[in-house]
């Protein structure tokens, strides 16, 4: 009796009973994956360097030694607010991609229905999954501590601020992380399931809320509803606006002021909450899933497909597999094109992208009653917004088409065959182009559209067609690479969107800090800035809008407001020309890359 109350004590207050085996599992295979401690010196690395150039652009000024004091807090409050929104950011994409395979990895792995035969429970292999990555968030958290500990001496910056931040990070990122755990039962890929994440969270922290917007300002519900209570929503449920008023009421106080209302904890309890009934539904459908393994039952696609079988009287193969299929041409463009982004959900893919659309026109519908179609600004943020899901799509799809096979085990049979490299690199590369160009319809259908309208230039059609050719090249070419690179599609994954962060975000922060210190004119700054995607949609949409209130519609004056200055139209065309070439050209030497790489780290 004295020992089973003494085991029971001991598990209370180890917490097995939470995680169970599965959890020290996770914990002994990540400690002996490279990849982690890459991350975390990489991370560190990126902080520093940071940290060095902002000091440096702060405190760079002479004169009284009260003014350089000030200086010094001046630089805290921006070194931690960087260091705040960069692992805000960075941590809730990490979060995505580490659990995309947590449990689809178990089910395709066929190990589930025997963990169901141990005493582990699915709430185990749930709570295991996640807390041992959430267990790595927390250690890439923690890395950045001290250096926000050390900076906060300067002053200007309380310790509520950075204690509330760091609690709205962790919750978000527990959010987050629950999202691709649930989906990761349904997607076998993980590029399936960090696409439906991704899309899930937009829409429900980025497209609602503007939606609700919308829908407050165009059908009058002031009365029904304050915009006192509407931010004061806003805050609790959304983590973005929630950080934003914590920073706008550490910088700027009087400012925050005047906005609603906002309890950091509360927000926090909202995430948690949402996050506890992710996780419960998630426990209930891995059991369903581990015991239907564990009893030798097919899934339900399993029973679909063979109920579809035998009321068309296909003749199946032996074992009851399925029968052969002649194959029509090059054997790897005909393997890439049978394959279906969504694996057996093309009904349920169909549903939600009805929805998406109904959705769309009904912001044109809400934006038009207010007469604001024809304004840039509105247009701008609709490109931005397709462009983003397009080069989402753009980035995962290609870096997964050769992990995958590595990790199945079929891609060493691939290379026992006939076919040459050029074969099995160009048939990948014709598969992927029909999977990844039907997502830029949203895009080049709402530039079409308004052109139509006459709202839009039809010159717009031609700069956007080029920046879609220009990323849609260069992204699979980045892709294969890193797939050939990389023996697992979450490594692969990641490097493909670091590529751009990298080239694209922190390229040119760097230059900007770096020539804000030597007083530089910034010219090469700008042209850099000039090659990116956003700002080539951007100035091309503002110039080429027929209602733009600050231009007339002629093209004689230089409508096109870039960086380095106001360029006419045919200079315009010009450059994004060029770097539609440039993009090409990456792609296609990052495709040389993998050719030659295609038969090296096979296993």
């Amino acid at each position: 009796m004295n020992g089973n109350l003494t085991n029971f004590i001991g598990e209370s207050l180890t917490l097995s009973w939470l995680t169970g085996p599965i959890f020290d599992k996770e914990l002994r295979v990540s400690s002996r994956r490279k990849r982690n401690y890459v991350l975390r010196f990489a991370y560190l690395a990126l902080l520093t360097a940071f940290l060095v150039l902002v000091w440096m652009e702060t405190v760079r000024y002479s004169g009284p030694v009260a003014y350089r004091v000030s200086r010094m807090s001046a630089a805290g409050q921006q070194i931690i607010m960087f260091i705040v929104w960069f692992q805000f950011i960075a941590i809730q994409i990490v979060s995505v991609i580490m659990l995309s395979t947590s449990i689809s990895d178990e089910i395709y792995n066929r190990t589930l229905g025997v963990l169901m035969t141990t005493p582990i429970n699915s709430f185990q292999i749930v709570m295991g999954k996640l807390l041992s990555k959430l267990l790595q968030l927390i250690l890439l958290l923690a890395i950045s501590l001290p250096l926000l500990a050390i900076v906060r001496v300067f002053g200007g910056v309380p310790w509520g601020y950075v204690v509330s931040s760091l609690c709205i990070t962790l919750t978000t990122a527990i959010c987050f992380g629950s999202i691709s755990l649930f989906f990761s039962i349904f997607r076998r890929n993980a590029y399936s399931a960090i696409i439906t994440s991704v899309l899930v969270i937009g829409v429900v922290f980025a497209i609602a809320p503007i939606l609700f917007s919308l829908m407050w300002w165009a059908l009058g519900m002031r009365h029904i509803i304050s915009s006192n209570t509407l931010e004061i929503l806003f805050y609790h449920a959304n983590p973005y606006a929630a950080l934003a008023f914590e920073s706008e009421r550490m910088s700027l106080p009087r400012s925050a002021a005047g906005m609603g209302a906002m309890y950091w904890p509360l927000h926090c309890l909202v995430m948690l909450a949402a996050s506890g009934v992710l996780l419960a539904v998630s426990v209930s459908m891995v059991r369903k899933v581990a015991l239907r393994q564990a009893t030798g039952q097919l899934s339900t696609g399993a029973k679909k497909r063979k109920r579809g079988k035998v009321a068309a009287g296909s003749v199946e193969g032996p074992d009851g597999l399925d029968p052969p299929q002649r194959v029509y041409g090059p054997p790897v463009l005909w393997k890439e094109l049978k394959k279906p982004i969504f694996q057996r959900r093309r009904k349920t893919s169909i549903i939600i992208i009805s929805i998406a659309v109904i959705l769309l026109f009904a912001t044109y519908a809400l934006f038009a009653e207010k007469n604001a179609l024809g304004y840039d600004e509105v247009h701008i943020m609709y490109v931005l917004m397709f462009l983003a899901v397009g080069m989402l799509f753009t980035i995962v799809v290609p870096a997964t088409c050769i992990t995958t096979e590595k990790e199945s085990r079929s891609w060493p049979v691939l290379l026992g065959t006939t076919l040459s490299r050029s074969e099995i690199l160009l048939g990948k590369i014709g598969g992927l182009m029909p999977r990844c160009l039907p997502i830029w319809l949203f895009l080049i259908g709402h530039v079409l559209l308004f052109v139509l309208a006459g709202i839009i230039r039809p010159l717009a059609i031609v700069h956007i067609l080029m920046i879609v050719v220009g990323l849609v090249v260069m992204f699979i070419g980045t892709g294969l690479y890193f797939s050939t690179r990389f023996k697992r599609t979450t490594t692969a994954v990641v490097m493909n969107f670091v590529f751009p962060l990298a080239i694209w975000g922190l390229v040119p922060l760097f230059m900007g800090l770096i020539t804000a210190i030597n007083n530089g004119d910034g010219q090469i700054v700008e042209g850099y800035i000039a090659s990116i995607p956003f700002v080539q949609a951007a100035v091309s949409i503002d110039g080429n809008c027929q209602n733009n209130r600050r231009i007339p519609k002629s093209f004689d004056p230089k409508n096109f407001d870039w960086a380095h200055g106001n360029e006419n139209a045919a200079t315009t065309t010009r450059l994004i020309f060029l770097f539609m070439m440039i993009n090409v050209g990456i792609g296609v030497g990052f495709a040389m890359r993998a050719k030659y790489r295609l038969r090296r780290s096979i296993f």
